[in-house]
């Protein structure tokens, strides 16, 4: 079956007829650069055209703040036009082949509908995540927590809704569960500790219990947000603790904002690399906290630090070394379109950078304790401009050489305005 395309393939024909010219140019000189230096821009090209990132179904939905939401016009009402604004970012930048849903706010009467629909895009559906952080009506309340909850009723409904959503997520032909828990306390003194712990590990050993062979469940962990004093599943070290205890299809899910500033989390990444309890990624950008912006907008060489450590455990066969990737953003002033169209080739760039690195002459250096050179030989990737690389491997795609100017081009958001009245309300938000 042909993919639906939503963005006209002769208004993309035409923009890149006017840009292949100067990127055949600018390719080829970068090719010689590199090849001066022992590397293959066919084969950095060929790994940019395979890698993928996840795209967030609430991500195409404006966020909000903690005052006040702006909606962006024409923005979708239901998953179903959640994935056909998923679908022009997959079509434009070619990194996107697959959507992370989540439940309920994706809930739909007909699962099987929805896959063929998503199919009919060419796309298909990445992990599934559960929402415990949120009331519903006619429902008990999560006000003081889910799974760790005191009240026994509360956990055995925060269990079966994580139940239900894998179950939602066999049919869809997802491979994993994220959970996130915005569980813990405001107030010193509010809850022990723990229990609280303790009450969080019988309930996710129920969940695991029921995922099927070849499943994943991703522990998230977060700080802090909603719960301002002490959140149960607040650090790496929780995370990775709580998944040793669960099983071996149980890992760790890396969130970028999800730390105290200055935080090394590229370390946090190895480490949990090299014990095998790496699940995946959740990427955007902070500043100050848990600001969930658009990925690489502020702090790009953190980005391609983290991927250093992800290019160097590919090239080494490190066992178990399995990662899941995709985007978690708010956004709050952009198209979200737009955004996550940048965000993926920032990851994508971040990739390709690290791909770059002499990993044998770093190596060397290393052990010979060579601290400049060994800072030389590491920063070299990121210094040099790898956006001929990401440009070519989307035109190889049939994706476009210039993404964000096709979608301008394209009236897209104005068409889909018309479409679209504005809804009361929105399953989007923060993450």
């Amino acid at each position: 079956m042909t993919p639906s395309t939503p963005i006209d393939t002769e208004l993309i024909a035409k923009h890149n007829a006017g840009l292949e010219k100067d990127l055949a140019a600018d390719y080829e000189h970068l090719g010689a650069v590199l090849a001066r230096r022992g590397v293959d821009l066919e084969a950095i090209t060929a790994r940019i055209q395979r890698f993928a990132v996840a795209i967030p179904s609430w991500g195409v939905g404006s966020g909000g703040t903690r005052f006040a939401r702006f909606p962006v016009a024409g923005e979708p009402r239901n998953v179903f036009e959640k994935l056909e604004d998923c679908a022009v970012i997959q079509q434009l930048g070619r990194a996107t082949p697959t959507v992370s849903p989540h439940f309920p706010w994706d809930r739909v009467d007909d699962l099987r509908e929805l896959r063929e629909f998503a199919r009919s895009y060419g796309m298909s559906f990445d992990a599934v995540n559960s929402n415990t952080f949120e009331d519903l009506p006619g429902q008990l309340s999560y006000k003081f927590g889910s799974l760790t909850h005191t009240d026994k009723a509360v956990r055995e409904q925060a269990i079966a809704h994580n139940l239900e959503c894998i179950e939602i997520g066999k049919q869809l032909g997802s491979g994993a569960l994220t959970v996130w828990i915005g569980d813990g306390s405001n107030f010193p003194g509010q809850l022990n500790m723990t229990k609280a712990l303790e009450r969080y590990l019988e309930s996710m050993r129920v969940i695991v219990a029921a995922l099927p062979d070849g499943w994943r469940a991703f522990i998230e962990h977060k700080l802090y947000e909603p719960a301002l004093y002490s959140t149960v599943i607040a650090d790496w070290g929780t995370s990775f603790i709580c998944a040793t205890h669960l099983g071996a299809n149980v890992q760790c899910l890396v969130d970028l904002g999800h730390h105290a500033p200055t935080t090394n989390i590229e370390q946090i990444v190895s480490r949990l690399i090299q014990f095998q309890r790496l699940g995946g990624f959740h990427f955007n950008d902070s500043k100050y906290g848990d600001d969930d912006l658009d990925t690489g907008s502020i702090d790009p060489f953190r980005l391609y630090r983290v991927f250093n450590e992800l290019v160097d455990a590919s090239a080494r066969g490190a066992p178990g070394f399995d990662p899941a990737y995709m985007l978690d953003q708010s956004h709050n002033v952009t198209d979200p379109i737009e955004s996550l169209m940048a965000s993926a080739m920032e990851v994508q760039r971040a990739c390709a950078q690290a791909l770059l690195i002499d990993r044998d002459a770093l190596e060397a250096v290393q052990e010979a304790n060579d601290v400049m050179l060994a800072h030389r030989i590491f920063k070299a990737g990121f210094t040099t401009d790898v956006s001929t690389i990401l440009a070519e491997a989307r035109r190889r795609g049939g994706g476009a050489i210039d993404p964000v100017g096709v979608y301008r081009a394209s009236k897209y958001r104005a068409h889909k305005t018309k479409e679209r009245p504005a809804a009361a309300g929105s399953s989007s938000g923060i993450v």
